[in-house]
């Protein structure tokens, strides 16, 4: 059986796993992003599941801070998970963390990034510029909004209509 908890998790890794195809709707955005990170000396691949995983980080952290349940997920603005991904320090989205993650890919791209929270130097420094891309991608979505608050739920809407899995 799954604990809340798990779930919580699971809907923070959906979310980062749907927003960049929904950014991409307009094709020159991947074309911009790719050309961003090479310039950064980022691969490109890399950058893009890290971007991922600091979503998933950034909106658990905060549901976790305000005590969300799984259920409650849906509500959350994406204006404070794009708040928090710039304007937590990095160690602060690992706190309360599920202790295994049942995709491994997850397990292993949250290790990564504890990986590089810890290493620090040059590896912060690319954290800190995947921040930046993940919140640039949070406020595309929320500018295409007609909705004045884009929440995680509008986004899984979208993420269905647009047939993301």
């Amino acid at each position: 059986m799954t604990s809340d908890h798990d779930m919580l998790w699971c809907r923070c890794a959906l979310l980062g796993r749907v927003l960049l195809p929904l950014v991409d709707e307009e094709p020159w955005r991947q074309a911009r992003r790719h050309e961003t990170l090479g310039a950064r000396g980022i691969d490109v691949a890399t950058g893009e599941r890290m971007i991922e995983v600091f979503a998933a980080l950034a909106a658990h952290a905060v549901a976790v801070d305000a005590s969300l349940s799984a259920a409650e997920f849906d509500a959350l603005s994406l204006n404070v998970v794009a708040d928090a991904a710039t304007g937590k320090h990095d160690y602060e989205l690992l706190a309360g963390l599920p202790d295994t993650f049942a995709d491994d890919h997850d397990g292993q791209a949250v290790n990564v990034f504890r990986l590089y929270t810890y290493k620090g130097g040059q590896y912060s420094h690319q954290l800190f510029l995947l921040g930046r891309e993940l919140r640039y991608a949070l406020n595309v979505l929320a500018e295409r909004s007609p909705t004045p608050s884009l929440t995680c739920g509008d986004v899984f809407r979208r993420a269905d209509e647009a047939g993301l899995p």
